[in-house]
């Protein structure tokens, strides 16, 4: 069933990326007063999750309150088995990050998945003061290295990001959240994010809206398009990267499959 047209002043990208930005000027606000009063770094994580979700879900009810919601720290909303616009958002992606003082590595996700595709997404870096939406589009920066870079996590390294990086004589970079190495990506800091830990599907809902909307390669490790709005939250891998270096990347993936 197709929800109404929302009256709103905002396009769905501009409410997408003002509510990643304000939600980020939120959890950065917060942040530095649990830290000034000494808050040890698992009531900063959980503060910040709670007051990130409160934000969001408020707005999103004001604004756009006939669309459904799917978002890591908020009840499931049964509408959105039934509706074509599911926004489906992350609080705050990188959490373990965000308790850690000095830590930028962690990010705001908040996309709207229309039926069968992205009709707006942006990913907030709130401790750099930056926000990449679907519109206008990032570009991404022409850069010439000798080595490529693969971003991964900071606490573990799948198997596949372990293959690609053998396979394309690749440096690590590690960083925090899913946000943040698919946003290094398209910044032009890294070339491929491999991800087959497993994850939800906001984890790489935003991260995936916007990395399309700057002409990066997105898909699943097998090369198949990643589907959203799933009645099963869990969607397990995720690859981004510069388009040249799709190819290699998924045959590397392939092989080690096969073996």
């Amino acid at each position: 069933m197709s929800s109404p047209v929302p009256a709103s002043d905002e396009s769905d990208a501009q409410l997408a990326t003002r509510l990643a930005t304000e939600t980020g000027h939120l959890l950065v606000d917060l942040r530095r007063r649990l830290i000034a009063a000494r808050a040890p770094y698992w009531h900063v994580m959980d503060e910040g999750d709670a007051a990130a979700q409160r934000y969001l879900a408020s707005e999103l009810a004001r604004t756009r309150p006939s669309d459904a919601v799917l978002s890591e720290e908020g009840a499931e909303d049964p509408r959105r088995l039934t509706q074509d616009r599911v926004w489906i958002v992350d609080p705050l992606d990188g959490t373990r990050e965000y308790g850690e003082p000095g830590r930028n590595d962690w990010a705001v996700h908040v996309a709207l998945w229309d039926r069968d595709h992205f009709a707006a997404g942006a990913v907030s870096l709130p401790a750099i003061e930056r926000t990449l939406s679907t519109d206008p589009a990032p570009e991404v920066p022409m850069v010439k290295r000798a080595t490529p870079v693969v971003v991964t996590s900071r606490s573990r390294t799948s198997y596949a990001t372990v293959v690609v990086a053998d396979a394309l004589g690749a440096n690590i970079l590690q960083l925090g959240s899913a946000g943040a190495k698919a946003m290094a990506v398209v910044n032009g800091i890294a070339d491929v994010y491999v991800h087959a830990g497993g994850m939800y599907q906001w984890d790489s809902a935003a991260p995936a809206a916007v990395a399309l909307a700057a002409g990066l390669h997105v898909s699943r490790i097998d090369g198949s398009p990643i589907v959203y709005n799933d009645p099963d939250p869990w969607l397990p891998d995720f690859v981004v990267c510069r388009p040249a270096f799709a190819e290699p990347v998924l045959t590397a993936i392939d092989a080690a499959a096969r073996h």
